[in-house]
Order: structure tokens, then C-alpha cells, then sequence
């Protein structure tokens, strides 16, 4: 049953992490005039789609890597690979949609890291970067002792869960700030609920959704990778299949 449910759950976060991309893409592209990299308006508009593909649903796939039940049994190393090579993409993604605001608010002279999104964001990617220097060098490269990733395991975990919820709130406030600055000199304000922000707060609704539901698949007791010798109601199936 647990088994099931799992991947009921891995259905339900791919079509929710698909989505919150695409209508992220669809808003920019049809409310705020498309995507390019020439430094203008259009260039921000890549900010929020590689924010949300990266710190979000990259970020939440690689965090689930070892609940997988293939992950449960033979070698590690090829999940470690995994794990490290999702969270890099996820990297990589955050920083090019990083320099894509940066470059358009110098080009318009607009200051950066005024407000709380900002501050929010920039202090995200920096855990994000510390996390993932640290997994490397502790988890995946052999050189740290037993004593030394089990002392750090508790913090790797914490501090997993909580930079995707510290990007879910960026994304929250970065689409109500997109609004409020967008539609404040329309016919009709962000205060009416005008079609791009039904269709834009919708967009942070489905991020909120993705995040709840990675979260409670890394809290689920059931799903976690079991200790050594422990076998639970999902190993049988794959000893199984061998």
C-alpha cells in the first residue's frame, strides 16, 4: 500500500512541477511579451521561469531521490551521483535566472537587493550553494569518516527541507511584488483581480502544492531509505523483481 501511494505521489509532484513551469513560461510569454537575453524587460521575464525550474521543482526532484525503492537496494554511489548531478542542474538554472534580473536592473539602472524578496532570495542561494558544497566534499567524495557524516546527516536534511521552503516564500513574494509593480498604472489594478493575476496567484498556489506535497514525502516515516538490516513493506517487491 505504501508502495502505491509512493508512487501515486511521484505522478501527482511531476504533473504539479510541470505545470507550475509552464504557466510560469505561459504568464511571461503571453501577459508580459515573451523572453530574451539582451538585457531588457524581456530578458527579466527569464528570471522567475529558471527561479521556479531550478530552486523548486530541480530542487524538490533531487531531494527525493532516495525515497525511491530502487534507491533502497545495491550500491549508493549511483543515488549520490543523482542526487548531486539534480541539485547542480537546479544550481546552474538558479544562477543564470539570477544573472537575468541582475543584468536588467543594471541596464535600467534599477538598484538591486532593496527588498525583502531580494534579501529572501539571495540569502536562499547562498544556503543552497553552502549545501551543496558541503554534500560534496562530506557525502560524495570518500574522504570524510563515518563519525563526520553522522554528525552532519541531521543538518543536511534540515537544511534541505528548509531552503525549499525558504524558495516556495521567494516565490510567493516575488510573483505578489511582480504584480503590485506590473498592474499598478492599468485600468484595471492587481486590487480588481484582473485575468494575469487570477492566472499568476493560481501559478503560486500550484508552487505552494508541489512544495507541501515534496515535503511530506521527505517527513513520511514509511518512505524513508530504511537502516541497514531493517526491511520494510516495500522491500520484498524488489528483491523480488531480481
Amino acid at each position: 500500500m505504501a508502495a502505491g501511494w509512493f508512487y501515486v505521489s511521484c505522478l501527482a509532484l511531476g504533473c504539479l512541477g510541470s505545470l507550475c513551469i509552464l504557466f510560469t513560461i505561459y504568464w511571461m510569454q503571453y501577459w508580459r511579451g515573451g523572453f530574451a537575453w539582451d538585457s531588457s524587460i524581456f530578458m527579466f521575464n527569464w528570471h522567475p521561469v529558471l527561479m521556479i525550474a531550478g530552486m523548486v521543482v530541480f530542487y524538490g526532484a533531487a531531494s527525493l531521490v532516495y525515497r525511491l525503492p530502487q534507491a533502497w537496494v545495491g550500491p549508493k554511489l549511483p543515488w549520490k551521483l543523482l542526487h548531486a548531478a539534480l541539485h547542480l542542474m537546479a544550481f546552474t538554472l538558479t544562477v543564470l535566472g539570477l544573472v537575468a534580473v541582475f543584468k536588467f536592473h543594471n541596464h535600467e539602472n534599477i538598484s538591486n537587493l532593496y527588498s525583502l524578496h531580494s534579501w529572501l532570495g539571495i540569502t536562499t542561494v547562498f544556503l543552497f550553494a553552502c549545501q551543496w558544497f558541503l554534500g560534496f566534499a562530506v557525502f560524495l567524495l570518500p574522504w570524510a569518516p563515518l563519525w563526520l557524516r553522522s554528525l552532519l546527516k541531521p543538518v543536511h536534511i534540515f537544511f534541505g527541507a528548509s531552503i525549499l521552503s525558504l524558495a516556495i516564500a521567494c516565490v510567493i513574494s516575488g510573483i505578489n511584488e511582480k504584480l503590485f509593480f506590473s498592474l499598478k498604472n492599468v485600468t484595471r489594478p492587481y486590487s480588481s483581480l484582473p485575468s494575469e493575476a487570477v492566472f499568476a496567484n493560481s501559478t503560486g498556489m500550484l508552487v505552494v502544492a508541489f512544495g507541501l506535497l515534496v515535503l511530506y514525502i521527505l517527513l513520511a516515516s514509511s518512505w524513508k531509505r530504511p537502516e541497514p538490516g531493517i526491511l520494510t513493506d516495500r522491500q520484498p517487491l524488489l528483491h523480488n523483481r531480481e
